[in-house]
């Protein structure tokens, strides 16, 4: 892109420099910053660098998560007591 011949998404009063590969926004030099080789704006490096750390930490326990927990229990103890009775038998 041929500098001027847009204006910054972000910086309307500046120049365009270049375009975001990952939005196609116009940017300014200030707003253009090389990840990996390629141009990208500030709002989709953040979402680029987000993704490659990957997931986020683990969730707190939720009421649902405890209940499948005790009725897991609850079936795994079952099977084991009547694997036993059938081996008793």
């Amino acid at each position: 892109m041929i500098q001027g011949s847009g204006r910054c998404h972000y910086h309307p009063e500046r120049a365009g420099l270049g375009v975001c590969v990952e939005c196609r926004r116009v940017i300014c030099r200030e707003c253009t910053t090389q990840f990996e080789g390629i141009n990208r704006c500030a709002s989709c490096l953040a979402q680029r660098l987000e993704a490659l750390e990957g997931p986020g930490e683990r969730r707190e326990w939720t009421v649902a998560n405890v209940v499948l927990a005790l009725v897991s229990m609850a079936f795994v103890w079952g099977s084991v007591h009547v694997v036993a009775g059938w081996v008793a038998s």
